[in-house]
């Protein structure tokens, strides 16, 4: 039986919302700021949408319901489903509160947190459809857009989801491959386009030809430890209630580290050995009999995950030991 949340009854598809618009720098600081300013107000759920929104965000129209649904997909602000009513959340308190660790998202462990939580289901608060399953369940090495839209379209009509048009596959999946495709910088034009979207730093999709492309599997240097033990233990959460964990889940089931960061074995075998003495014995790797597999002594908590992600940001700002 398939698994995953895009397979659970009831579960509605969504393809669009982002207008087109990948997202870019500064969107997610200027809509939290905003969110923030107006979280006790019954009106919050009005910032985007009413009339002084484009002169608040500084963008056209499109561009501002782009931002609240980029904003909602990467967990930063959260919409009560009864009230529309919009609130931070813990991910954005901890990058764009007055004190928050990356508001201008300078280190690259910020842009791996926004992509676990489009792709992983950790946040089902505007979960992307195309995002979430290109990254869990499609294999093929080389691929074309038209691919994609030919899978989404099979799955759609496997599904019976009655939004998911050729038309609007087509637009989704044009937007997540500008999302995620890194350009070679040749001048000053593709400069720009380089910086069309946050995601294009992590070098996860490159070209393989004119109009192909493949994902770049492997180590991923940029991606610090604490944002790879958050994943682990949130996507453990999700998993099962068991103290051990094995290595087969961890690389390759649905909304898996493995998965999601696109680690193949060796990678994901060099971040098991870290595990314990990054997290002072809480996770623990075990390769005994052929059966490799992580060990807890229990959950983390959510303040113990901030403290770890707070110590080894400031261990990478200040080039000390992580």
């Amino acid at each position: 039986m398939r698994r995953g949340i895009i397979y659970e009854a009831g579960y509605r598809p969504l393809f669009s919302g982002h207008e087109t618009f990948t997202l870019r720098y500064g969107w997610l600081k200027k809509s939290y700021d905003a969110v923030q300013s107006a979280k006790n107000l019954q009106d919050s759920k009005a910032i985007f949408f009413d009339d002084d929104a484009i002169a608040r965000f500084g963008v056209g129209k499109n561009m501002v319901r782009s931002m609240r649904h980029w904003c909602i997909s990467c967990g930063v602000i959260a919409e009560d489903e009864e009230t529309g009513m919009l609130m931070p959340t813990e991910v954005g308190d901890l990058l764009f509160a007055e004190d928050g660790l990356d508001p201008y998202l300078e280190n690259p462990g910020s842009l791996w947190l926004l992509h676990w939580n489009l792709c992983s289901g950790d946040n089902l608060n505007g979960l992307k459809t195309t995002w979430y399953w290109v990254v869990n369940y499609f294999s093929e090495p080389v691929f074309s857009r038209d691919k994609l839209v030919e899978k989404l379209a099979q799955v759609a009509a496997e599904r019976n989801w009655t939004s998911g048009s050729q038309v609007t596959l087509k637009r989704d999946v044009e937007c997540f491959v500008r999302c995620y495709e890194t350009r070679p910088v040749q001048d000053l034009s593709s400069i720009e386009e380089s910086l069309d979207s946050i995601f294009s730093e992590l070098g996860l999709l490159t070209r393989s030809g004119h109009q192909a492309f493949s994902f770049v599997r492997g180590e991923k240097p940029s991606l610090p430890n604490s944002i790879f033990v958050y994943a682990l233990n949130n996507f453990w959460m999700r998993h099962s209630g068991a103290t051990s964990l094995s290595f087969d889940a961890i690389a390759y089931d649905v909304g898996s580290p493995g998965r999601v960061f696109m680690l193949d074995e060796p990678a994901l075998a060099e971040r098991m050995l870290m595990l314990e003495n990054f997290t002072g014995g809480i996770f623990r790797w075990s390769e005994t009999a052929g059966l490799r597999q992580v060990l807890r002594s229990r959950p983390f908590e959510s303040s113990d995950l901030q403290t770890l992600i707070r110590h080894d940001y400031d261990a990478l700002a200040t080039g000390g030991p992580r």
